[in-house]
């Protein structure tokens, strides 16, 4: 991205881009082959609408019971790749009681109740 807008803009060369970024050649022309699994997006999604509270980890064995042969770290790049994200539970306010001061103890020897 970075080698691609440098030599864009300021007219450079891939290899003096690559070398002003740090970065080897090969993988500045790096380009994935890795096939978009539709089929495993679609179901992530349907699980994910259904069931908002459950994770990755969760959505993983929905997707395993569904015959679908899929790794867990591949579940959690796609599930992070489209934004999915359990929602968070919002803490309940507690009101909180009146504080009363403890009673002082009247006579010797006698103890306070807690």
């Amino acid at each position: 991205m970075a080698v691609g807008w440098l030599q864009g803009k300021l007219d450079m060369s891939e290899r003096r881009a690559c070398r002003v970024m740090g970065l080897d050649r090969s993988t500045a022309r790096y380009q994935s082959r890795r096939p978009i699994n539709r089929e495993l997006r679609e179901r992530m999604h349907h699980h994910a609408a259904l069931r908002p509270r459950y994770g990755y980890r969760r959505i993983h064995v929905l997707l395993r019971r569904d015959g679908l042969a899929v790794n867990h770290r591949q579940v959690y790049r796609l599930y992070r790749e489209d934004g999915l994200a359990a929602r968070r539970r919002r803490r309940k306010r507690v009101a909180s009681a009146p504080r009363v001061p403890l009673a002082r103890p009247e006579k010797p020897n006698q103890h306070r109740a807690i």
